[in-house]
């Protein structure tokens, strides 16, 4: 079952009396539990894709569906909703809250989420997401605190806590050296083979890219090769599954 399918997608900005094109009729698809990379040069429009498929943007023309809700036409508040229950992110730049700890950096999407979840229980889910990415005894540092690759990880976590469908990685490596890249990767491979959730690598880089069980090139704002490539069957049958915070409806 597809989780997101795009058709024909074109992103058209208005520049003074310039019209400039990025997205010129995209169309793809992924599965649910894929872990697929989204590849392409600076200027190739990945990121106006990306933006796009996270809620933060919509296109000027054509349709995309996320877990089978039409997401093309609403509003900047309905995607707001869309990107609090079914997206996790995670930047280049970790985004984290100074003089805050990791435990409270990974709360923090919770503050936006509307549910009727305990603090206890948002604490409990909070503390496991951190356990699964190796920060069991890291939870109260600061970011000051923390490796490069240790913050990340605290990103990965918080991306998780509100159980999303879908997690969007942006360059996540982009400012960490080699061997702790491989770690974060390892990470993320973990979470897609164990517990089945979707993420979409968005990466110039190849090593990178070759991380994920499918790749979709994207050139001069057209997908060139790999988007309906038959994914790998899927691995999440023997998950050890997460707290799941939600009354059935997101997960």
């Amino acid at each position: 079952m597809n989780l997101i399918t795009v058709e024909n997608i074109v992103k058209t900005y208005h520049l003074g009396v310039s019209d400039v094109q990025v997205l010129k009729g995209v169309s793809m698809a992924i599965e649910t539990g894929e872990m697929v990379a989204l590849m392409g040069a600076s200027g190739s429009g990945k990121t106006t894709l990306m933006n796009i498929l996270g809620c933060l943007d919509r296109p000027t023309s054509g349709k995309y569906l996320l877990d089978g809700q039409e997401i093309s036409r609403m509003s900047a508040n309905q995607r707001a909703g869309v990107r609090n229950t079914k997206i996790g992110f995670v930047f280049q730049n970790f985004n984290l809250l100074a003089r805050t700890s990791a435990l409270e950096n990974v709360l923090l999407p919770t503050t936006y989420a509307e549910n009727n979840v305990s603090t206890k229980a948002l604490h409990d889910r909070a503390k496991t997401l951190l356990e699964r990415v190796g920060l069991a005894d890291r939870m109260d540092h600061e970011p000051s605190q923390l490796s490069g690759g240790q913050q990340q990880r605290v990103a990965i976590a918080r991306s998780l806590v509100n159980n999303p469908r879908l997690v969007l990685a942006d360059e996540p490596t982009g400012n960490l050296d080699s061997h702790t890249s491989e770690d974060v990767l390892q990470s993320f491979e973990n979470l897609n083979r164990q517990e089945g959730i979707t993420i979409l690598l968005v990466t110039h880089d190849p090593t990178v890219a070759g991380h994920a069980q499918r790749i979709i090139h994207i050139r001069d704002g057209l997908i060139e090769a790999g988007a309906f490539a038959s994914p790998p069957a899927a691995t999440g049958a023997g998950a050890i599954a997460l707290p799941d915070l939600t009354t059935g409806t997101r997960r």
